[in-house]
């Protein structure tokens, strides 16, 4: 008998996989980097990450939106911190039964404490690559 997969464990895997091998780098330049060239860059912003992170949970079969706000926090022991009101970007799953849950992988968070929602997106269209 099959054990069935922990849904959250599996979102968190994969969370932590993008967070681990790409790293976060702050970039001022519009628009986002498309999933496959941040995966050959290696490096991507908040929003290039989050980007990344949805196209991958969507592979899974999951429901996911690309969130943009501000990042709230009351230390600087977070990665693309700059002060408090940072704006950021992170992504929402659809979790059957528990609904949108929110995935910083910049950050290696779950859940909004500290995340100031904006705008939601299915899509963000990418900036053609230089």
């Amino acid at each position: 008998m099959q054990r069935p997969t922990d849904t959250l464990a599996l979102l968190k895997d994969v969370a932590n996989g993008i967070s681990g091998r790409i790293n976060y780098q702050s970039r001022e330049v519009e628009g986002t980097q498309g999933p496959i060239e941040t995966l050959d860059r290696g490096w991507g912003s908040c929003r290039d990450i989050a980007v990344l992170c949805a196209e991958a949970v969507r592979t899974l079969g999951f429901g996911a939106r690309i969130v943009s706000g501000y990042l709230y926090v009351a230390s600087s022991d977070v990665i693309g911190w700059t002060d408090t009101g940072a704006t950021h970007a992170w992504v929402e799953v659809f979790v059957p039964g528990a609904g949108g849950i929110a995935f910083d992988p910049t950050n290696r968070t779950i859940g909004s404490a500290n995340l100031i929602a904006v705008a939601a997106a299915r899509h963000i269209t990418p900036r053609l690559r230089q």
